[in-house]
């Protein structure tokens, strides 16, 4: 009894705070709102790569507060034996959640579902993110941090019955803290946001993504204190000179980026192909990722350790060629075999490590240029936008970490450029195109779930008036006088549809100088039917093609029951509607 009366007195206070602090139009509510999610990602990035760097300190020996790829590990059976105990948590992480449904992450959420995930499913993330970052594999945390922040801010936002277009942006505030939080970079984390999550940027977004950019980071900074900072020395005033490497290193990243995408998708897809039982592909997968340690430790986890190490000493160019080839296969094997994780620092290391073996040959041809430090911190935006995206969020991350304005300048056309080829070449970014492996056919965060909601059994008319198959056109005429209907759908005894007739077409026959003796003659759209799973633009798309002005709805392909009556200009007129109440959400209109 207790529980009941402390449940029912939870459920009162999140019903006060909906109607009075959280009203629809509040902006100062929501803007609290946002700054309590903002102060959880934090929290939550804190707190998992506290347990990361743990499992580095226990599993590998390293101290606390070193990088685990930059920490000079020695070369043992450690470093494939801890990675091959990774893979079996994995598999037995995989196998504890096999019966549910996938993982939605913050994008497919926002982009489908109107902002709504699961906590319990963030939290088996997590957990799995762990179980490869923390034993060594070759994946970052993003997507642990950004996964359970945003499952933290949709589960707030269901219990206090937030509107659609503020469920997904409280989803964006969710990410927004925990990468700034991640990078100690506040305007990344928003522009992270805008451009991956919620997909647009809008004025009443603005406020309550950025207040949970800046509160993510300072909590994070005040429980962990760390920063992730990049020194590149003094860029003096940009010139036209500049900007050619930096466009041309924008298309390198580009290519290699794809690559890397297409070596990821293909490694998975040989892995499913191989027969190898799913329980022992991350075993394998481990294994292999170890014996590339056994090479360099410079592979292992994100990449933190290794792109300090590289970008502050003189390292030979053949080393930093083979370590993008090594680093690029083992976030392949990691990601392919079936660990949890993303591409999101990998990319930034790969892209370094290609911006500085760039600035070898940049030096021979045009000496003094550019430092090779100022081109890594390109090559790695650029390269983030090819594999990740966000042109803008990139910008600002080397902005951030830099501390240098002008190099923005640099790195804005190469990630331009980057973008620009990637969208013409290949179309997706990485998270974006394993979408579209699934049958999806999102390519960005922009709410497309609502179209899908809209669908033809929400849509059409139930009250039917229909005619039996054996009906006479005399028949036919007493049982539907002129004007009492427009169409009469025509079914068999037991309902399964056979045509569309019109009712008038059927009266001015009865004057013609030789009637046409049966109803079948008056038949239309046989064959053109809506399913009530269709959504109103299938139905549209449908309407055109065949030039009717209205379908019958059938209960399915094979037994054609008819269900309903669907009008195209019903149809459009409430997508058109939808449309507007969209259009409003997004630039903030009074509805």
């Amino acid at each position: 009894m207790p529980h009941r009366h402390h449940g029912i007195a939870v459920s009162a206070r999140l019903n006060w705070l909906r109607r009075r602090v959280l009203a629809r139009g509040n902006a100062i509510g929501f803007l609290f709102l946002a700054t309590l999610i903002g102060a959880l990602a934090g929290g939550v990035v804190s707190g998992v790569s506290l347990a990361s760097h743990l499992l580095h300190s226990l599993l590998y020996g390293v101290s606390f507060a070193a990088g685990l790829s930059g920490a000079g590990l020695a070369r043992g059976p450690a470093l494939v034996l801890v990675p091959v105990l990774g893979g079996l948590l994995t598999a037995v992480l995989i196998h504890l959640r096999r019966r549910r449904g996938s993982i939605v992450d913050p994008i497919e959420a926002n982009a489908l579902y109107g902002g709504r995930m699961s906590l319990t499913d963030s939290i088996w993330v997590t957990l799995q993110n762990l179980a490869s970052n923390g034993f060594g594999l070759s994946a970052g945390l993003e997507a642990a941090y950004t996964q359970l922040s945003s499952g933290l801010a949709s589960k707030l936002g269901l219990k206090l019955k937030l509107r659609r277009e503020d469920m997904r942006v409280l989803v964006g505030c969710g990410s927004a803290g925990a990468i700034a939080a991640a990078f100690g970079a506040p305007l990344t984390g928003a522009f992270y946001a805008f451009e991956l999550i919620i997909g647009t940027y809008s004025s009443i977004s603005l406020a309550p993504v950025i207040a949970a950019s800046i509160v993510g980071m300072l909590v994070s900074r005040a429980l962990s204190g760390k920063t992730f900072e990049i020194e590149i020395g003094h860029i003096g005033a940009i010139t036209a000179a500049d900007l050619l490497p930096a466009l041309l290193l924008g298309g390198i990243s580009a290519g290699l980026g794809i690559l890397v995408m297409i070596g990821v998708v293909r490694t998975e897809r040989f892995a499913s192909a191989s027969g190898i039982p799913s329980w022992l592909r991350p075993t394998i997968g481990g294994a292999l990722v170890g014996a590339i340690a056994l090479i360099t430790p410079q592979v292992l986890s994100s990449g933190h350790g290794a792109m300090h190490f590289n970008l502050e000493n003189d390292v030979v160019w053949t080393m930093l060629l083979l370590l993008f080839a090594l680093k690029a296969a083992s976030s392949a094997l990691t990601i392919g075999s079936g660990f949890r994780g993303g591409l999101f620092f990998a990319s930034l290391l790969l892209g370094a490590l290609i911006g500085k073996s760039f600035a070898i040959p940049m030096e021979w041809l045009l000496p003094g240029m550019l430092s090779s430090a100022a081109l890594a911190v390109i090559g790695m935006s650029a390269f983030g936008v090819a594999v990740i995206g966000g042109p803008l969020a990139m910008t600002f991350l080397a902005l951030e970490v830099t501390g240098e304005f002008p190099i923005a300048v640099l790195v804005l056309a190469a990630s331009i450029t980057s973008s620009m080829v990637v969208r013409q070449t290949f179309g997706y970014s990485f998270s974006t195109w394993r979408f579209h492996l699934r049958g999806e056919t999102i390519r960005s965060a922009h709410d497309v779930g609502w179209i899908r909601n809209l669908t033809v059994d929400r849509l059409m008319r139930r009250d039917l008036r229909t005619a039996r198959v054996g009906m006479s056109p005399e028949q036919f005429r007493e049982a539907f006088p002129l004007g009492s209907t427009q169409r009469v759908i025509v079914a068999d005894d037991v309902g399964r549809y056979a045509a569309m007739v019109q009712v008038a077409e059927i009266h001015a026959d009865a004057g013609a100088a030789d009637p046409r003796p049966a109803l079948s003659d008056f038949f239309h759209q046989q064959q053109d039917v809506l399913l009530p799973g269709m959504n109103a633009r299938q139905a549209a798309g449908l309407f055109e093609a065949s030039r009717s002005e209205a379908l019958a709805v059938v209960s399915d392909r094979v037994e054609r029951r008819v269900v309903g009556l669907l009008s195209e200009a019903h149809t459009l007129r409430r997508y058109s509607e939808e449309l507007d109440k969209q259009r409003r959400n997004i630039i903030g209109s009074a509805e």
